[in-house]
């Protein structure tokens, strides 16, 4: 059995320590995170159904036929539940220590008509990462 210079064995200090950037969820945070992750995905994906709604169906009906109906019933709920997305990602974030770039990036994306999408994706994956590395 080897000791590594901290006094431990070299197996024992890996199984502890996080892959990369990966962070370790305590088993008491892992249900807290998930349920936050659902409720992230739920709102990314309203949003940006929402927007791509308004942007490909409304504005052209608003702009073109002058019919601003579509944009009337889409564009308020995306505003507001744009910013039930934001509560919800930094919920989500606080709880994996996500950086302030996928913050950004989460802003972003329910501003730009599918991109909330791939935002939601990549975002998902990091956190089902992380849960895994926590398990």
């Amino acid at each position: 059995m080897s000791i590594n210079h901290h006094g431990q064995d070299p197996a024992e200090s890996m199984e502890e320590a996080p892959v990369g950037d990966a962070v370790v969820l305590d088993a008491d945070d892992v249900a807290g995170v998930r349920a936050a992750l659902t409720r992230y995905r739920v709102m990314a994906w309203v949003v940006g159904i929402l927007l791509v709604i308004l942007v490909c169906v409304g504005l052209p009906l608003k702009y073109i036929w002058g019919d601003d109906r579509v944009v009337r019933w889409t564009g308020i709920p995306h505003g507001w539940l744009y910013a039930v997305l934001l509560i919800t990602a930094y919920d989500l974030g606080r709880r994996v220590k996500w950086s302030i770039k996928w913050f950004l990036a989460i802003m972003a994306a329910g501003t730009v008509p599918f991109l909330s999408f791939v935002a939601e994706h990549f975002a998902t994956r990091n956190v089902k990462a992380t849960l895994a590395h926590s398990e």
